[in-house]
Order: structure tokens, then C-alpha cells, then sequence
């Protein structure tokens, strides 16, 4: 990516850590201190790859065959595309250890660093659109969609890890159920297509970290 500034939405940051609109006054002050403290010494990293796409029996085919994406998620978004990106973004261990040293010493301060993460990682990925939308002009992207969003799998992030070389480039690796470390990584699939793209996934039922999201946990959503 480019040297480009990333900088979060301080206010995602916030309903990625719980804190409701109407409770975010001085918390806005507080989060906005601990973004600074972390944006010192972490900055998000990305790759990503683009393959032309194949059809094997409705399924979307990546790398000549290295990737087959299953289920209907994959097939919807990508169904009027010529080529899909595969992307993997990571803050990296230096996030995981200013966590542990933040969450030591106060609890309360982990949980917003924790938010603040999510939407670091996310602002990271979002860079990583532009950069791709510019080395391809005239082509319009779809939503990032990642596994574990609607029917596409976990176990697809082996392959993804491995055609974008996120290990040996970020250094993001998989545990054997297939979540990844660094703690705040992320891997999506990016439609690439000649027209405008207008279908959209939303809401929880299609979100990764509807099995582990705090804010679900408590009755809430963070809007999108």
C-alpha cells in the first residue's frame, strides 16, 4: 500500500467497543487518546492479489482452481464479475503486545483499544480498496466479504492465506479453527466488475465475528 495516512473512524471505533451514540461524549475524548497512542507504533499492512474468475459447477474459481469459493454468498457477489481480489490486512504483534501491556493496567481502556483495533484493521482494508480501484480503472469493486460472512466457510482461509502469502509477508497464521493471529487480522474477497455493483451484504447474519462480537452479546449492532 501506499504511505498514505490511515485513519480511522473514531465513532466506529466506539460501537466496536459497545459505547452507545448517547454515551460517547467523553469517551470520544478518551478514545481519541488511546488512537493516538496506538496509531505511534502500529500501522495496518495489507496484500492482496487479483485472479481472473472461472465457473466450476456455479462456483466461483480463483488461481485456475487454487481457490473455489462454495455456497451462495460467493456465487451472489460474484456472479456479474470478471476477476476477484483476495485480500489480508493485519495490525500485527505489536498491537497484541500494546494490548496486553493496556488491558494489565486497565480494563476499561483495553476494551476501547479493542475497538479502536477493529476499526484500524478495517480503515487498513479500506485503503487497500482505493489502491486497488486505482490500478484498475474503469472497474467497480463489490463489498469485501470475508469467511465466515453468510455460507462462505471458515477453512477457506488456509487457501486465501496462502495465494496472498499473508504468512510469510504479515505474518498472519491460522489456529486449528481457523481463526487468525495476530489478534486484529483480517482476509475478504473483493468482486471486480465492468459495471456498477449494487448488491450489498449487511447485518450480522453475514458478519465474521458474529459468533465473538461483543456488541451482539449485549443486544446491539454496530449499524452495519
Amino acid at each position: 500500500m501506499d504511505a498514505s495516512p490511515i485513519t480511522p473512524d473514531l465513532d466506529e471505533a466506539l460501537r466496536y467497543a459497545g459505547v452507545r451514540a448517547d454515551e460517547s461524549g467523553d469517551m470520544h475524548r478518551k478514545m481519541a487518546e488511546i488512537a493516538a497512542q496506538c496509531m505511534k507504533t502500529v500501522t495496518p499492512r495489507c496484500t492482496y492479489r487479483v485472479s481472473e474468475i472461472a465457473w466450476e459447477n456455479g462456483m466461483p474459481s480463483l488461481f485456475g482452481g487454487q481457490l473455489v469459493l462454495p455456497g451462495r454468498t460467493a456465487a451472489v457477489m460474484l456472479r456479474s464479475c470478471s476477476h476477484a481480489a483476495l485480500l489480508a490486512c493485519t495490525l500485527g504483534t505489536t498491537f497484541d503486545a500494546l494490548a496486553r501491556q493496556v488491558q494489565a493496567r486497565d480494563f476499561a481502556d483495553a476494551l476501547l483499544l479493542d475497538g479502536f483495533g477493529g476499526a484500524y484493521v478495517e480503515a487498513g482494508c479500506n485503503a487497500a480498496e482505493r489502491e486497488i480501484a486505482a490500478k484498475l480503472p474503469g472497474k467497480y469493486l463489490t463489498d469485501r466479504f470475508s469467511p465466515g460472512y453468510g455460507d462462505l466457510p471458515l477453512d477457506v482461509q488456509s487457501p486465501l492465506l496462502a495465494l496472498t502469502d499473508a504468512t510469510r509477508r504479515l505474518g498472519v497464521t491460522l489456529s486449528e479453527s481457523n481463526l487468525m493471529n495476530p489478534l486484529k487480522s483480517v482476509t475478504a474477497v473483493i468482486g471486480l466488475s465492468d459495471t456498477p455493483q449494487q448488491a450489498r451484504i449487511r447485518g450480522c447474519d453475514f458478519c465474521a465475528m458474529q459468533t465473538r462480537c461483543n456488541l451482539r452479546k449485549a443486544g446491539k449492532t454496530c449499524g452495519t
